[in-house]
């Protein structure tokens, strides 16, 4: 494929539906025989959607550098105590009340950071969500506590962007060593330059390979790196 046509085929997509991920997954088992290995073997991976706005933000930065288990109980335990969760509502907690939640001094420190942004109107994430990734990955990384990682879960599972990868993903770190039989973890340097011959796919094999993790019995807690 040329860099006219992959250029024009990501520009089609804008967002993945189950239909053009069902597309991408019989063009990534051609292009790469361990790929369709996991999907002769498993079967097609969830889409693994989220909403797209300030609650889902606020639960990816609580994902951060721990696992999905620990954080998505922190966020429970938000959601009980603020209904509606929205930046104003949010604002509305002291540290006490955060730390008691489950909150960490630096995640009190990047969830207010968002919440103030949203709440003073220095970010329209309703506005962000049409336009190009680079402008998305820029407004979002001006805030303290935003890195790449965040930015990419954001746009592959909240926007549905069809060639976000989160190379800075350890699980899919992990799945790609073991499914290559590489001697050494991936670096993420490593990984975005292995992975450019899945292009304009590439939300779609980071699906495949968090498939593949979470098909090991061993593998329950997802932990992530930013």
């Amino acid at each position: 494929m040329t860099l006219e046509e992959t250029a024009a085929q990501t520009a089609e997509l804008e967002s993945l539906t189950e239909e053009s991920l069902t597309r991408g997954l019989l063009v990534l088992a051609n292009l790469d025989s361990d790929l369709a290995r996991i999907l002769e073997t498993l079967g097609s991976p969830p889409i693994w959607s989220r909403e797209p706005g300030f609650a889902t933000l606020l639960c990816i930065i609580l994902e951060q550098q721990v696992s999905l288990a620990a954080a998505r109980a922190v966020f429970s335990r938000l959601c009980e105590v603020v209904v509606t969760l929205t930046p104003e509502n949010f604002l509305t907690l002291d540290d006490v009340q955060l730390r008691a939640i489950g909150f960490s001094r630096q995640k009190i420190l990047y969830c207010r950071g968002l919440a103030d942004a949203i709440a003073t109107h220095q970010l329209d994430l309703t506005k962000l969500e049409t336009m190009d990734e680079t402008v998305i990955r820029t407004e979002l990384k001006r805030l303290k506590g935003i890195g790449d990682w965040t930015v990419d879960i954001y746009l592959l599972m909240a926007l549905q962007r069809p060639d976000v990868f989160p190379k800075g993903d350890l699980a899919i770190a992990i799945a790609f060593q073991k499914l290559k039989n590489l001697p050494t973890r991936p670096t993420p340097v490593q990984l975005e330059a292995m992975t450019q011959h899945w292009r304009p796919w590439r939300a779609v094999a980071a699906r495949l390979l968090w498939h593949y993790y979470l098909s090991n019995a061993n593998s329950k807690s997802v932990t992530v790196s930013q």
